[in-house]
């Protein structure tokens, strides 16, 4: 066995890095340092990307400035070859080049994938290690979380300062998976550890507590270098990963999608305010099962629940309160902490009071008659709280059978999208996802079908939603899904702290966010113009060789398509143009398939 003489990183690293290290990426040495010197003075600890140079080695030596300027900073130097996950296409040897060079640039660690590692073998590792830089040994799995245990042992026969596992999540249960190893492994204090993919959240959170030496960030929203990440910022400030310790309580929003939702800057905010040592989380999944064991591993002390699962929970919980029993559903979990029923599930609905409270503000419900659209979860919470106020309540649902079900069970009546241009209502409210954020569903409703004092939407991102937009454009007062968001999740947070809810900061950070993500999606768009557009215009071109001639008779087909625009004058742009303020764009964030 060759022995490893004390490395740096043994003797100092250790009393230098952060819980959290950010990744830095960029096409040139120049804006990679430049994205650093953002971040450095916030979060010194870093892992610069050199597998996104061009020519990585080369770009070396304009690293020493950037060290010499920020002498605070521990910096790793990661240069991964495409064929395990990177974008080096350099040969293995030219990576052991770039990474051997790292230690006279001022980089404290490398990271060596462990493919590479077991093809140089031990003399080859060694080299590396005598140029007197700390060595990380990685290993990804881009597809499945598996025997952690072999990986460790592949790994430690290279005797690294820290022994990296990265693998998949699949499902929420692959978390308890990698925190039970990191647990099971808590005498070697350098092992990282986290799962990437969307269900990975939970281990780049509560991996750090489970004895992680450290996790990975984003340098900002959209420059993540693997499935899953989370930007620094969000891991530090809404997730305050440097305050989660052994009492921290785990909370989520449980559901698909829910990757966007903003619950979790919610939640976190208002348990930050009222000074409640809990983390809320983004929990992905559609399958219950794998919810649930994940509910008793980590445990998870409550859970917000959303579509598609807010009907197949009920017959999993122990005790209900009367208005979830007789909506059949519910959209509130809180696990009993003490007592005879301690570790059970016990379920409420607080959407009927996210849904009636604000339409109980604008007009008396008794006799009121509301259109419902959907028939799932949130709908059922509406036409149920909406009936048992004394509404006269209409559902229309796109699988009539559904609708007609539920109508039967509340006392309602359906009625069809036909029926629409000649009936009127006092609400309207849309309990459908057919607006939200990523949804490519097409409008239920026309403008035509609009006959009514008040509409309600409640997807509440995008903050305008077209059909929030439209009603606008028809000078019909709205309710946005923002309002019914924060009254259900208020009274979230008072099932499962007994405290008072601070609603006005939760509006506050939510219709941040919405208007943030509708900035940047502008500012994107802006940007990024279709190129579409330009390209029309080209074939055209031809056309000038005889242009003198040809205008005249060119106005005659001309004139042909002017009859088409004139009927549609007389409908839409007589509403549009009272209204032309500019609605929030929803946001679709670039992925990427990267490591880590």
């Amino acid at each position: 066995m060759i022995s490893n003489p004390p490395s740096m990183a043994s003797l100092f690293l250790r009393s230098r890095i952060a819980k959290v290290c950010v990744a830095i990426t960029g096409a040139t040495p120049a804006e990679m340092i430049e994205k650093a010197t953002a971040v450095v003075k916030e979060t010194p600890f870093l892992e610069f990307r050199l597998d996104y140079l061009e020519k990585p080695l080369l770009a070396l030596p304009k690293f020493k400035q950037f060290f010499a300027a920020n002498t605070a900073a521990t910096a790793i130097a990661t240069c991964r070859r495409t064929a395990n996950g990177g974008k080096f296409a350099g040969t293995l040897s030219a990576e052991v080049e770039v990474l051997s060079h790292a230690a006279e640039t001022g980089f404290h660690l490398i990271d060596l994938e462990l493919e590479s590692a077991e093809s140089l073998k031990r003399p080859g590792v060694q080299k590396l290690r005598d140029t007197g830089i700390g060595l990380i040994v990685s290993h990804h799995d881009f597809h499945a979380t598996k025997d952690l245990d072999a990986t460790f042992n592949r790994i430690e026969r290279f005797s690294p300062d820290f022994v990296k596992i990265v693998p998949t999540a699949k499902a929420l249960v692959d978390n308890v998976t990698l925190i039970r190893f990191l647990e099971r492994m808590n005498d070697h204090t350098n092992i990282i550890g986290i799962c990437m993919g969307d269900a990975g959240i939970i281990s780049r959170v509560l991996g750090v507590r489970a004895g992680s030496a450290f996790t990975f960030a984003a340098a900002t929203p959209g420059e993540e270098t693997g499935p899953g990440q989370i930007a620094a910022r969000t891991l530090i400030e809404t997730y305050r990963i440097d305050q989660v310790d052994a009492a921290t309580k785990v909370y989520g929003v449980a559901g698909n999608p829910v990757r966007s939702s903003l619950s979790p800057i919610m939640m976190n905010t208002a348990f930050r305010r009222e000074t409640v040592n809990a983390v809320y989380l983004a929990l992905q999944t559609s399958r219950l099962s794998d919810l649930l064991k994940l509910v008793q591993e980590i445990p998870i002390q409550g859970l917000s629940v959303t579509m598609p699962l807010k009907q197949e929970i009920m017959q999993h919980l122990e005790h209900t309160d009367p208005l979830s029993a007789k909506i059949g559903a519910c959209n509130t979990i809180l696990r009993v902490p003490s007592g005879e029923n301690a570790g059970k599930l016990f379920g409420f609905n607080t959407d009927v009071a996210g849904i009636v409270g604000p339409l109980e503000k604008r007009l008396p419900l008794r006799g009121a008659k509301v259109l419902v659209l959907g028939a799932g979860g949130a709908a059922r919470a509406a036409v149920f709280g909406l009936r048992d106020r004394g509404a006269e309540v209409f559902i229309l649902n796109r699988t009539p059978e559904t609708a007609q079900k539920l109508a039967r069970q509340s006392g309602s009546k359906t009625i069809r999208k036909d029926a629409l241009p000649k009936s009127s209502f006092d609400v309207i409210i849309n309990a459908t996802p057919v607006g939200m954020a990523g949804n490519k569903a097409a409008p239920i409703l026309e403008a035509k079908d609009l006959n009514t004092r008040l509409v309600f939407d409640l997807v509440y991102n995008p903050l305008e939603t077209a059909l929030l937009r439209l009603a606008r454009q028809m000078s019909i007062p709205i309710i946005t899904g923002v309002e019914m968001f924060v009254q259900q999740g208020a009274r979230q947070f008072e099932i499962w702290t007994g405290k008072p809810a601070p609603e006005e900061e939760m509006l506050r950070v939510v219709i941040h966010a919405l208007r943030q993500q509708a900035e940047a999606a502008a500012a994107e768009t802006a940007a990024n113009p279709a190129p579409a557009p330009k390209a029309t215009p080209k074939p055209s071109a031809p056309k000038p060789a005889a242009h003198k001639p040809s205008p005249k008779p060119a106005a005659k087909p001309a004139s042909k398509p002017s009859p088409k625009p004139a009927p549609r004058k007389p409908a839409p742009k007589p509403k549009a143009k009272p209204a032309p303020k500019p609605p929030a764009k929803s946001r679709t964030k670039p992925a990427r398939k990267k490591s880590r």
